[in-house]
């Protein structure tokens, strides 16, 4: 077939199929639901590879330093069996430590509400605040049965998570699929990147497919980062959170830590959300110290984000305040907590993407604009 004709025809035939898929988007949507559910297995068990993909290359290339005769295969295999073996444990202490102690905390401060009332509706009345309404509609909740169903759903968190996953046959076998998914691919990932590249290099132009290995190679590094950054930066925050309100003597130490903890993966939102609630349980149980949990939380997160999370962590994704905040709202409106965390790399990567594009049109077009920018590169970064 004529060059001049393939183009055309090719349009052609691409408007048709989109006026007939418009005019059919209720048949389009089940078919695409049916390959969704068809290929669910498969895309879970590639994402879950692709998040335990960086604690074990992690430990492979650590492990590359103190078994120089092992191979490939065998580094792998140790890598991965140690990952899964932290986050087995991970998961048991959980199971067996922190969520018994959160049922508790939240236990104990349901109870603090009850006996605090009383004090509490008088120094409103004090200051001349109609509490009749509040307070019937206090006195006729069932204290005890929300006591209950608290500390039940607390409590069955993993299993009710194992019993929904485990209720059909069909979710036990995509379960299989993604986890025998999960492991060929980190166990073989240097062949099946090297399949990757060959077939890639093979049906398209050498250009496209320098491009598609950078951009490959961007994200993964970009995710990498990202992930055990925010891991490292999580223990290391929660823990000191933990200890410092143990010193100071602040109450529920433990479980500001750990809303501390689980808050830090979401950047700058994260860490007021956090304060916020420990503030709030500090009022609940001992009123004076609230000052002093504000002065000990903001202290602590001064003091890891100078002095500590600079220098082992580092800046895990490189962008600004603004563009991290856009990242986090965006994200979060779209696809829930998930989004929030997974588009702060994203926002990362498109970004770089943007700098690189923008400096080979100004290359191209301006190259004394563009030896301007490098220059200024070297003390502020165009994505901030």
């Amino acid at each position: 077939m004529d060059k001049s004709y393939k183009k055309p025809l090719l349009l052609i035939t691409f408007g048709v199929i989109l006026f007939a898929a418009f005019n059919n988007l209720n048949y389009v949507a089940n078919f695409l639901k049916s390959c969704i559910g068809l290929l669910a297995p498969i895309l879970s068990g590639l994402l879950l590879a692709f998040v335990l993909s960086v604690p074990v290359r992690g430990l492979a290339k650590r492990l590359r330093r103190k078994l120089t005769k092992a191979i490939d295969r065998q580094i792998d295999m140790i890598s991965l069996l140690l990952t899964l073996i932290c986050v087995i444990a991970i998961i048991a202490l959980l199971c067996v430590i922190a969520i018994p102690q959160l049922t508790a905390s939240v236990k104990s401060i349901a109870a603090l509400v009850q006996e605090k009332w009383p004090d509490w509706v008088g120094l409103l009345q004090r200051y001349g605040i109609d509490t009749e309404k509040l307070s019937a509609h206090f006195a006729a909740l069932d204290w005890k049965s929300i006591l209950q169903s608290i500390s039940s759903e607390m409590n069955t968190v993993i299993s009710s998570v194992a019993n929904v996953a485990g209720s059909t046959v069909s979710a036990i076998a995509d379960v299989a699929i993604s986890l025998v998914i999960t492991f060929y691919v980190l166990i073989g990932w240097r062949e099946l990147s090297s399949q990757s590249k060959r077939a890639l290099y093979a049906y398209c132009k050498e250009s496209v497919a320098d491009r598609i290995c950078h951009i490959s190679k961007l994200a993964h590094d970009t995710y990498a980062k990202f992930l055990s950054g925010q891991c490292v930066e999580v223990m290391i925050l929660g823990t000191l959170i933990f200890l410092s309100f143990s010193v100071a003597g602040i109450p529920y130490a433990g479980l500001t830590a750990v809303l501390t903890a689980a808050f830090a993966f979401v950047p700058y939102i994260g860490g007021f959300l956090s304060c916020a609630f420990g503030i709030l349980f500090t009022l609940l149980a001992a009123p004076n110290k609230a000052l002093l949990c504000l002065i000990v939380y903001q202290a602590t997160q001064f003091v890891e984000n100078q002095f500590i999370y600079p220098h082992v962590v580092g800046n895990s994704v490189g962008l600004s305040p603004f563009w991290t905040l856009l990242a986090v709202l965006l994200g979060g409106k779209l696809f829930g907590v998930l989004g929030m965390i997974f588009f702060i790399p994203l926002m990362a990567l498109v970004s770089q993407l943007l700098h690189e594009s923008i400096e080979r049109r100004l290359h191209t077009r301006k190259p004394e604009l563009s030896n301007v920018q490098s220059n200024s590169d070297e003390n502020t970064d165009i994505s901030q």
